[in-house]
C-alpha cells in the first residue's frame, strides 16, 4: 500500500515572475526590458523580471535606490506600482485553466490546491508517468497561451521534490517549462544540484546556520540523517527530509487555520481627520472579514491600532490600540466593521498626524464550532446574504467593486488622462504613482483596438 502511495505523482504549477508577467501581458513595450513591480506605497521591489535580476536589482531594494543606482545613470528600468486587482484576476484565470486541463484528464478539480496567488499543487492520482508528463506539458502550453503568463510545472512523488522540479523547469530553457523527477537517479541528481536556499521548508535562520556548517545543497541536508535534522529543525524539518527522499508526508488539506489575520497599511499622506481614519479602518476590517470567510472561520476579537510617523521627529508622537470582543465569533463584514469603528473611537486623539492604522482579528475558530450566545440575536440571514453577494460580485469584477458605504468610494483611484498617473482620492490610500489600468475588471480600462 505504501509503495502505491509513493508512486502517485504530485505537481506544482508556478507562474514565472508573476506580477511582472501580468504587466507585460497588456504592455508589450516592457518585453525584454528590466521591469520591477513595487510594494505598497511604491516602497521596494517585490517582483523582478529576469533582465532586472541580471543587472543587479535585488528583491526588496527600495525604489529610491533603484532610481539612484540605475535610472539616473542611464539604465532603462521600468517600475510599476502593484496592481493587486489585476494580479488577482489573472491568477483566477490561470487557476481555472489549470483545473480545466486536470479535469479533462480524469482527475477531480478538487485535486488542484491553490497555494498562493501564483502557485498551485496538483494531485495526479493514479495516472502513469507518461500521462503525467503529457499533462504537465499541456498545462504549460494551455495556461501560457490563454493568459500570456509563462508558467513552469514540476512533477515528482512528493510536493517538496515537485517544487524542486519546478525550479529546474524555470531555470533551464531546455526543459521548455516542464521537469519531472520520476526515478531514484534523477532524485539524487536533483538534490545534488538544488541549493539549500531553494528547498521548500528550510527557512532563513536554519539556512544561515547550516551554511556555516558547510551545507550548501539539498544532498548535504539529506546526508545529515533524520536524527540530526529532527534535533535542529524539529518535526517540520523531518517532514522536509522525508519529502526529499520521495515520501509524500506534507498535507495541504490539513493546514491549520491562521491564528490571527491582520490588515494594515501606511498612508500615502499623514492623516488627522477622523472621517478618513474611519474609512481606512472600515476597509481594513472588511478585508479581514473577507479573509475569514475565505477560510470558513470566524473571530472572537478585533484589535485596531493607530500610530504616527516615528520618522517625523518634528511632530508629536502617538501610538495606541483598542480591542473589542464580539458577542459571538464573527465573520460578517457588517459586524466586524461596526466593532472596529467602536474601537477606533476609543483610541483616536485629535491633534496628531497619523501615518498608519491596522486591524487584527484573533480568537479564530472554524465556522462549525461557534459557541452561541443566548442573549445575542443578530439577523444572521441578512448578514449572510450581504456577505455572499459582496464576495461574488468582487470575485467577478475585482476587489471593492461592491462594498459597504462606510468604506468610501468604490473607485479608489482616478487615472489621469496624461501618462496614466494614478491619483489618490483619499490621503489614507496608498501612493501608487505608476499604477497600470485594471484591464480585465474595469470596462473603461479595457484595451480598444481600432481597425485601420
Amino acid at each position: 500500500m505504501e509503495e502505491e502511495k509513493q508512486r502517485r505523482f504530485l505537481g506544482v504549477m508556478d507562474c514565472n515572475n508573476f506580477f511582472v508577467s501580468c504587466e507585460r501581458v497588456f504592455d508589450p513595450s516592457l518585453e525584454g526590458k528590466p521591469v520591477v513591480v513595487l510594494s505598497n506605497n511604491d516602497g521596494c521591489a517585490v517582483s523582478r523580471s529576469a533582465e532586472a535580476k541580471a543587472i543587479g536589482i535585488k528583491m526588496g531594494m527600495p525604489a529610491f535606490k533603484i532610481e539612484e543606482e540605475f535610472i539616473r545613470k542611464g539604465v532603462e528600468v521600468a517600475m510599476c506600482s502593484s496592481n493587486y486587482t489585476l494580479y488577482g484576476d489573472m491568477s483566477r484565470r490561470a487557476m481555472e485553466i489549470l483545473r480545466g486541463v486536470v479535469g479533462k484528464a480524469g482527475c477531480a478539480e478538487r485535486n488542484v490546491d491553490v497555494y498562493s496567488i501564483d502557485e498551485a499543487f496538483v494531485d495526479f492520482g493514479s495516472l502513469a508517468a507518461e500521462e503525467v508528463a503529457s499533462l504537465g506539458r499541456e498545462i504549460v502550453t494551455r495556461v501560457t497561451k490563454a493568459t500570456g503568463i509563462p508558467v513552469s510545472v514540476g512533477t515528482a512523488h512528493s510536493k517538496t521534490l515537485a517544487k524542486a522540479a519546478t525550479r529546474f523547469a524555470k531555470k533551464y530553457a531546455g526543459y521548455r517549462g516542464y521537469c519531472m523527477i520520476d526515478s531514484e537517479a534523477r532524485r539524487k541528481k536533483a538534490l545534488s544540484l538544488l541549493p539549500l536556499e531553494d528547498v521548500w521548508g528550510v527557512g532563513y535562520r536554519s539556512l544561515r546556520k547550516f551554511s556555516a556548517m558547510g551545507m550548501n545543497t539539498a544532498a548535504d541536508f539529506v546526508e545529515r540523517g533524520p536524527y540530526w535534522i529532527k534535533q535542529h529543525m524539529g518535526v517540520c524539518g523531518l517532514r522536509t527530509y522525508e519529502e526529499l527522499l520521495g515520501s509524500d508526508v506534507i498535507r495541504l488539506d490539513h493546514r491549520q487555520l491562521r491564528q490571527t489575520i491582520t490588515t494594515s497599511r501606511s498612508f500615502g499622506e499623514l492623516v488627522a481627520d477622523l472621517g478618513q481614519l474611519r474609512t481606512a479602518v472600515s476597509n481594513f476590517a472588511s478585508s479581514c472579514a473577507r479573509k475569514l470567510r475565505a477560510q470558513r472561520s470566524s473571530a472572537l476579537y478585533a484589535t485596531v491600532f493607530l500610530m504616527t510617523s516615528f520618522f517625523r521627529e518634528d511632530l508629536p508622537q502617538y501610538y495606541n490600540r483598542a480591542a473589542v470582543e464580539f458577542p459571538e465569533a464573527e465573520d460578517s463584514s457588517l459586524g466586524i466593521v461596526e466593532g472596529c469603528l467602536k474601537a477606533l473611537e476609543q483610541i483616536y486623539v485629535p491633534g496628531y498626524a497619523y501615518k498608519k492604522a491596522g486591524v487584527t482579528v484573533s480568537g479564530i475558530v472554524p465556522n462549525g464550532h461557534i459557541q452561541q450566545n443566548l442573549y445575542y440575536h443578530p439577523d444572521y440571514e441578512r448578514n449572510r446574504r450581504v456577505d455572499l453577494l459582496m464576495d461574488e460580485v468582487n470575485r467577478r469584477y475585482g476587489r471593492s467593486s461592491l462594498h459597504l458605504a462606510v468604506q468610501g468610494e468604490s473607485a479608489i483611484f482616478n487615472r489621469k488622462a496624461s501618462g496614466g498617473i494614478a491619483e489618490r482620492k483619499e490621503k489614507w490610500e496608498m501612493k501608487r504613482e505608476r499604477l497600470s489600468p485594471n484591464y480585465t475588471t474595469c470596462l473603461s480600462d479595457v484595451i480598444c483596438v481600432k481597425a485601420g
